[in-house]
């Protein structure tokens, strides 16, 4: 019996996106979701996205946003300042509960068969990011599953490695296109919810068929949301003016 997999990621506090990606995605009869990580960060709603997906009762796994909102004594260096300061500010909106629930999130996982991590799979707890086939190469060699679901670039793509395949030459870079899923083993980037950053603005997930273990089939959705209430959060929030630009261009 086949099931239908609702893969999404970084929702970034924005709540009117997720609202509109689940209510797409129950009305293409989707049996369960799976949320990737970054559920903060970025937009101003962390709890209510946090309360939804929880209602949601997915499997979800920890990324970077969420280590770092949960973790209020480790230093932010590393990050962008406009990333710094709303993780600063979500420290200080989220509940304790909330804080607790992005503590304990699980890196990585295995479910039904395939893997779930937000960034990469050769080491999650650094927060890599996978752009180029040597990035992906690093994820494949730790994989164990024919298909690995990932996000945290925020730009949807394919990696697909080639049956067989050793090395970044037995790699294909895709773009994020519609279709089964050839022989071998994908390392896939479902884009994200709550802030695109490949052009288009409207919220991003993907839809995984699983027919038999070996007929397989994705599906990129792209959906519309009501930007300009997830903008006025943002500026009621007192939140840096870029993050509303990157709303409006996907970029």
């Amino acid at each position: 019996m086949s099931k239908r997999y609702a893969i999404i990621s970084d929702i970034h506090a924005n709540i009117e996106a997720l609202e509109a990606v689940i209510r797409d995605a129950e009305a293409m009869h989707v049996d369960t979701f799976v949320c990737l990580g970054d559920v903060v960060g970025y937009n101003a709603s962390p709890s209510e996205c946090i309360r939804r997906i929880r209602k949601l009762g997915c499997k979800v796994v920890k990324g970077n946003h969420d280590h770092y909102c949960s973790h209020p004594d480790v230093d932010l260096d590393d990050f962008q300042p406009n990333a710094a300061s709303v993780i600063e500010w979500t420290r200080r909106n989220i509940s304790d509960d909330d804080t607790e629930w992005l503590h304990n999130l699980p890196l990585s996982l295995k479910f039904m068969g395939f893997t779930l991590v937000h960034s990469t799979l050769d080491s999650p707890g650094h927060f890599r990011y996978a752009f180029s086939k040597e990035d992906a190469l690093d994820s494949f060699l730790s994989q164990g599953t024919r298909v690995c679901f990932h996000g945290h670039t925020h730009v949807p793509c394919i990696f697909r490695r080639r049956p067989g395949g050793e090395t970044c030459h037995d790699i294909d870079k895709l773009i994020a296109a519609d279709g089964r899923l050839d022989p071998g083993n994908y390392f896939i980037n479902v884009g994200s919810v709550g802030q695109p950053r490949d052009g288009d603005p409207r919220a991003c997930y993907v839809i995984f068929d699983v027919h038999s273990l070996n007929d397989l089939e994705i599906q990129f959705r792209r959906v519309d949301y009501d930007v300009e209430a997830a903008i006025s959060h943002i500026q009621e929030a007192g939140l840096p003016d870029r993050l509303v630009q990157r709303l409006y261009t996907g970029l």
